[in-house]
């Protein structure tokens, strides 16, 4: 599969995979990012990209990111007709404040393949044996 990338601004450094393989397109940032503790910033790539109609872009974090600074994307599905610029949206969950730099990689995009649904409204729907069970629901041992 081919994804084009289209450059918005100068500085912008296309999307990479870290390794042969890899899942994930790394977005790099074009400016520096301030993040005070708890806040959530938008961090521009500087591109934007074509993704194939069927397929769907999902921004996922950057280990080194959240592991190590804290920050979580917040949000992320691109789908195939957006064709603006790629914005991550992130959060510091830390009490520090993280500094992004310019050209640093900030989020990984993964490309997938969705199936379209057509939504219909009905009286009932199907029982299972989960039924409305929620969170705890099987179980804590």
């Amino acid at each position: 599969m081919e994804i084009k990338v289209k450059k918005l601004h100068q500085d912008a450094k296309l999307p990479t995979h870290g390794h042969p393989g890899d899942a994930g397109m790394d977005f790099y940032a074009i400016e520096d990012v301030v993040f005070p503790p708890g806040k959530q910033m938008k961090v521009n790539t500087g591109v934007a990209i074509e993704i194939p109609e069927g397929y769907v872009g999902l921004i996922w974090d950057k280990s080194s990111i959240s592991f190590n600074m804290g920050l979580k994307v917040m949000g992320g599905v691109i789908d195939a007709g957006y064709r603006g610029e790629i914005i991550m949206n992130l959060l510091n969950v830390s009490d520090k404040e993280v500094i992004i730099e310019k050209g640093h990689k900030v989020a990984q995009m993964i490309i997938q393949k969705f199936e379209h649904c057509d939504i219909k409204e009905v009286d009932s729907i199907s029982e299972t044996v989960r039924g409305e069970g929620r969170e705890g629901s099987t179980g804590h041992k």
